[in-house]
């Protein structure tokens, strides 16, 4: 059955697959052991970077694509649900209306971009998807009067998606029963089935001619497959994927401006996330994008109680100093990539080939 489930792409390791049911579990009763807006936050985010980094994976580790337009996809998601919502406003017509309308533009923009761009060398698609890129956050900064500029939008969500919204008095487990906890299992939902259709998708017949790209491009034009054609699909898939992510965080947060959802950061920070947990395998996505999110949310947290700790050291209290946070978390990275080159789910596959 969860061979069925898992598109027939086990996790191939059984300690990848206790800490994948472990996370998986985890960020499902976030609400229940882990109390608290902070920790919902951080696993509602996790929840978002999972579909958006295994889209990216789709495009860079499957297909072996590098695109620097990927958050453009993902702020057109985001300004979508938020346009829509201020327009028609807070109801389920117009979350439709966002999604559907945000995919359409998405389709057509990777259409445009994937057609053109795809026959040139990948360090000048690279260069050309920056570019976009680049355009798009200029266009959504200056377009103030549907943008909302660089101050975004703030908006509303159906009523039964707020927090103001209760459906119970009495707290379940210590948890209140309102409609934030509704809306975060609605992204969580929706980020379980987002996932098990990218499996599916790189687990097809399309995914292993992807693969046969990436391995060797000129080798799968010579037995007949139209190169182009597999990597505009890919490229299109990709951006929608990512679109529905940035879907997911405006649905969240309730607001949307260029520096949520479209800075260049948010790129680099997708990046990270896949090579930490492994190209080409979507289960980095998980792994990934939960280590790197708890450490960024909680590293300013673990380097403050380190450095009152040893406050009688001042050069190790001033090293630990939380404003520090960012050095940290480059080392920390550094020290993922020497011991874990595979990413984490290449290092535990292999640890099972060797046992």
């Amino acid at each position: 059955m969860f061979k069925r489930i898992l598109s027939n792409d086990l996790p191939r390791s059984r300690w990848l697959a206790a800490l994948l049911v472990v996370l998986v579990l985890g960020l499902a009763l976030t609400p229940f052991l882990f109390p608290g807006v902070k920790a919902l936050n951080v696993a509602a985010k996790v929840l978002v970077f999972i579909v958006l980094v295994a889209s990216f994976d789709l495009l860079l580790g499957y297909t072996g694509i590098v695109s620097f337009a990927h958050t453009m996809f993902f702020g057109i998601g985001a300004y979508g649900i938020a346009v829509a919502t201020t327009r028609l406003g807070p109801t389920w017509e117009a979350l439709a209306a966002g999604v559907l309308g945000s995919l359409a533009l998405s389709f057509v923009l990777a259409f445009v971009v994937g057609l053109f761009s795809l026959r040139v060398r990948a360090i000048f698609f690279a260069m050309i998807t920056l570019a976009v890129a680049s355009a798009f956050l200029t266009l959504a900064s200056q377009l103030h009067e549907i943008t909302g500029g660089e101050d975004g939008l703030t908006f509303k969500v159906p009523e039964i998606l707020s927090p103001s919204y209760e459906f119970s008095e009495t707290p379940f487990l210590g948890v209140s029963l309102d409609g934030r906890l509704l809306c975060f299992y609605l992204l969580f939902v929706t980020a379980v089935v987002l996932f098990l259709a990218l499996l599916r998708i790189v687990n097809s017949p399309f995914g292993r001619v992807l693969q046969a790209i990436r391995e060797n491009e000129f080798r799968a034009e010579a037995i007949g497959y139209r190169v182009v054609v597999y990597r505009t699909t890919s490229a299109i898939l990709s951006a929608l994927f990512a679109c529905m992510a940035g879907a997911m965080l405006a649905i969240w947060l309730r607001y949307n401006g260029p520096d949520t959802s479209l800075s260049f950061e948010i790129m680099m920070d997708v990046l990270l996330i896949v090579v930490i947990g492994g190209m080409g395998t979507l289960y980095g996505a998980v792994i990934g994008a939960t280590l790197f999110l708890i450490a960024q949310s909680y590293l300013q947290d673990l380097l403050r109680l380190g450095s009152e700790a040893v406050v009688s050291l001042p050069w190790l209290s001033a090293l630990l100093s939380p404003d520090r946070w960012l050095l940290w978390l480059g080392v920390l990275f550094v020290l993922s990539v020497y011991y874990f080159p595979a990413g984490v789910v290449g290092r535990l596959r292999l640890a099972s080939l060797k046992n």
